[in-house]
């Protein structure tokens, strides 16, 4: 079996309780669900520990990550619609509403939102 590009990615958050009410919709409508949980440190969503994505709460030995931008795949268009409007519902900032980005590729579906630290959150669809 071929493994992904990806283990797992890692942001540091400002306040984990905070970033996991906010990311646990959103990974939820991605069909992304909590595969890893050290109480007050860290929260892995996705399919296994060995493909998933992680926020860790920010610590002096563990600062606070900046500027992060993350795309998640979606299966279908509805998904990143959804991602979308639960994102919003939840707090998150429209940085680009959900539509066809052809400058990418041809069929490139996507929506931006900010998360509560700043990052800049995709969910993307591609029939390529």
């Amino acid at each position: 079996m071929k493994a992904g590009i990806f283990n797992h990615v890692q942001i540091k958050v400002k306040d984990l309780r905070n970033s996991r009410r906010f990311y646990d919709p959103i990974m939820n409508a991605l069909g992304n669900n909590v595969v890893l949980e050290i109480k007050n440190v860290v929260v892995g969503y996705g399919t296994s520990v060995h493909d998933m994505f992680e926020i860790r709460q920010a610590t002096e030995e563990a600062p606070l990550s900046q500027s992060v931008h993350l795309a998640f795949n979606a299966t279908d268009i509805k998904m990143v619609d959804i991602f979308y409007s639960v994102a919003i519902e939840n707090g998150a900032k429209c940085n680009g509403k959900p539509g066809l980005r052809s400058e990418y590729e041809e069929g490139y579906y996507a929506a931006f939102i900010i998360d509560p630290d700043g990052h800049n959150v995709e969910a993307v669809y591609s029939p390529n």
